[in-house]
C-alpha cells in the first residue's frame, strides 16, 4: 500500500510526535501494521462522522490518532495526527 502525507499531517507530525522519541517510534510501528493489516485490532481503525464522515482514523497509542483517507485500493493518504480532541 501506498501512502501520501499532507502538508497538514507532516506540520503536526514534526509538531506533536516527532520531539517525543516513544511517540514517533509508536507512530511507526502502528503505521507498519497498518500497511499489512488496516483490519488489525490494535488499530482500533474506525469511520469518522459529521463533518469528517469521508475520513477513517487509527489510533496510535490510547489518545494519539491518525486520520486518513482512502484514495484506491492502494493508495492512502494521511491528513492528521493527534490527540482526539486534536484531530477532531
Amino acid at each position: 500500500m501506498k501512502t501520501y502525507l499532507t502538508t497538514t499531517f507532516l506540520k503536526h507530525y514534526k509538531k506533536r510526535i516527532l520531539p517525543h522519541k516513544n511517540l514517533d517510534k509508536k507512530f511507526q510501528q502502528r503505521r507498519s501494521l497498518f500497511l499489512i493489516d488496516p483490519t488489525n485490532p490494535l488499530l482500533k481503525d474506525h469511520q469518522l462522522a459529521g463533518d469528517k464522515k469521508h475520513y477513517r482514523a487509527f489510533s496510535i497509542t490510547g489518545d494519539i490518532r491518525v486520520v486518513y483517507k482512502k484514495e484506491d485500493e492502494r493508495t492512502v493518504r494521511f491528513y492528521d495526527i493527534g490527540t482526539h480532541n486534536q484531530v477532531y
